[in-house]
């Protein structure tokens, strides 16, 4: 089976925690342990996983705040379109993100985290120009990256119109439109399209949607970072969604 490296002390923590049986190693850091980086360690070995000490050399290949710990563990593999599929058929008005090429593993680590925190169903990420999941989302997102469903499809347009067709409402963001995401109902089976950075979505795509939304601002800022607007938009369902259960 294909390995993959996860870093930082909640990710490794929140790993061994639902995936243990994953876990071939995990290397601290060499030196004096801090406290929680002891209390993974008494983790780790009352679990009867494979620890080892290490030099700062073998954390040289990764690029980010490692905060001396990292475990090698199963890669797992990707959910594609038939899990999609399956999802859809268990689950009653879903919330589904669509990222249309979000190239950033911080955005996506980050959306990850607030899709984790509103009870998103999936994230659904097109196969080709899109990062996927990697240690740097892994280290973002902070333990939601093995509790929200990531799943990668071929085509992103065509696999929102299956979607379409399984009865959800496509929401694009947008700047060109009057319509802003409080003036929709979000509360249905809705999936909320999100562009990539810089460019946002692309035609197809957008046109693929079945109503475009801003997110209304007054600044002098012309648009908000991908992971920041999808925390909006995404709340705002949450909170239209909550309303509607309890009233």
């Amino acid at each position: 089976m294909k390995q993959e490296v996860i870093y930082g002390l909640h990710a490794v923590e929140k790993f061994i925690k639902q995936s243990p049986q994953s876990v071939y190693t995990i290397s601290f850091l060499k030196g004096r342990l801090n406290n929680r980086q002891q209390a993974l360690h008494n983790q780790a070995k009352s679990l009867g996983l494979n620890l080892e000490l290490v030099t700062k050399l073998a954390f040289n290949k990764i690029d980010g705040n490692h905060q001396g710990v990292m475990a090698m563990v199963a890669k797992q593999a990707d959910l594609t379109e038939s899990d999609l599929k399956k999802l859809v058929e268990e689950t009653t008005n879903p919330l589904f993100i669509f990222l249309d090429e979000v190239q950033d593993p911080h955005n996506l680590g980050a959306i990850l985290r607030t899709a984790d925190a509103v009870g998103v169903n999936a994230v659904i990420i097109p196969k080709h120009n899109s990062v996927g999941m990697n240690p740097t989302v892994r280290k973002v997102a902070s333990g939601a990256a093995d509790n929200v469903k990531l799943i990668v499809v071929s085509n992103l347009v065509r696999t929102m119109k299956d979607m379409q067709q399984a009865g959800m409402w496509m929401i694009g963001l947008a700047g060109e439109t009057d319509q802003t995401i409080y003036d929709h109902d979000l509360t249905g089976s809705i999936g909320i399209v999100m562009g990539t950075e810089g460019s946002g979505l692309r035609r197809l795509t957008k046109e693929a949607c079945d109503h475009l939304a801003a997110i209304p601002m007054v600044g002098v800022v012309e648009s908000l970072n991908v992971s920041v607007a999808t925390g909006v938009t995404v709340y705002e369902a949450f909170r239209q969604r909550k309303i509607k259960v309890t009233s």
